[in-house]
């Protein structure tokens, strides 16, 4: 037998579940409900960041209540913790479409990119 009949053979294997298993096992919800923005909130440059010239760039994920509010709010990147508070009272601040009480909550995080950049001048050449 060839390396990669064998190779098939044991992961067709592998796929098959064990008897017991199957109720174990739970499809995952899929949502037909869109989580749409009402109100974005745009974060504040912070003072420190802007005198000292600090630029960068905030990663934050969270989930969404049923009245449309983020909760469980979390920083995942930073290339700077000057900008964590300033992204995350924004997203705190931020609200989302509200689900009807038949409608699921979707288990599924949403993650914001904040980029902090500071405007340059032109240059008079």
């Amino acid at each position: 037998m060839s390396l990669r009949r064998f190779l098939l053979v044991v992961v067709g294997i592998m796929c098959i579940p064990a008897p017991g298993m199957a109720q174990s096992v739970r499809e995952p919800v899929v949502s037909e409900v869109e989580r749409v923005p009402l109100h974005t909130v745009v974060p504040d440059y912070p003072k420190e960041a802007r005198r000292d010239r600090i630029e960068g760039e905030v990663e934050v994920c969270f989930n969404v209540d049923r009245k449309g509010r983020p909760m469980r709010i979390g920083v995942r990147r930073s290339t700077h913790r000057v900008f964590e508070k300033a992204a995350i009272r924004a997203v705190r601040a931020s609200r989302y479409t509200p689900l009807k009480r038949s409608e699921p909550v979707p288990s599924i995080k949403t993650c914001r990119t904040f980029t902090f950049s500071l405007e340059r001048g032109a240059s008079g050449a």
